[in-house]
């Protein structure tokens, strides 16, 4: 039997989903990069209230804190950096062929979401009941993260940060190239 939840969580819960898929759909939609940034920090935002409301506090936090904070602020100063000018000089490098990409791609996804809600899912991805509960009781709020990141994922989880230190001096180097051929 499903707990029923009072008309108040519910309430919010649906409306910083929204909120957070609204704000998404726009960041996607901006011609201006750094509005595309506060779009992305207000969906930050908003999957961390949802975080919170599913009682995950400290996922919630960390949303903020590195996605929100520390992820945009790089971002805003890869945007600076590249100097990317005026966004009608972005539109013209766009055509037909990448919406007509894009849509195909929205249209897999769509039916690979359908197929797959439709089929289930398998039962080595079903967590058993109970088991969020004893990994708690076993390893606090932060360990249950922490252990399966530093110890399954850690190959991915140092890939990741690799690739973003790549970006950022890929960044410095096409802004510095600017900046010589501008001289």
């Amino acid at each position: 039997m499903e707990p029923h939840y009072p008309l108040f969580y519910t309430f919010h819960f649906y409306l910083f989903g929204v909120i957070a898929l609204a704000s998404a759909i726009a960041f996607v939609t901006r011609k201006s990069p750094v509005a595309a940034a506060l779009w992305l920090v207000n969906t930050m935002f908003s999957l961390a209230a949802l975080f919170i409301m599913l009682d995950a506090q400290f996922i919630g936090v960390i949303q903020v804190l590195v996605y929100a904070g520390a992820i945009m602020v790089v971002f805003v100063f890869v945007i600076m950096l590249l100097n990317l000018g005026h966004p009608s000089e972005l539109a013209q490098a766009r055509g037909k062929w990448w919406k007509l990409a894009a849509a195909v791609v929205g249209l897999i996804l769509l039916a690979e979401i359908m197929v797959i809600s439709r089929g289930g899912l398998p039962k080595s991805l079903v967590v058993a009941p109970g088991n969020n509960e004893r990994q708690l009781e076993q390893l606090n709020a932060v360990g249950t993260i922490a252990k399966p990141l530093f110890t399954e994922y850690l190959l991915a989880f140092e890939l990741t940060s690799v690739l973003l230190l790549v970006a950022i001096a890929g960044a410095v180097v096409l802004g510095r190239g600017r900046a010589v051929r501008a001289r």
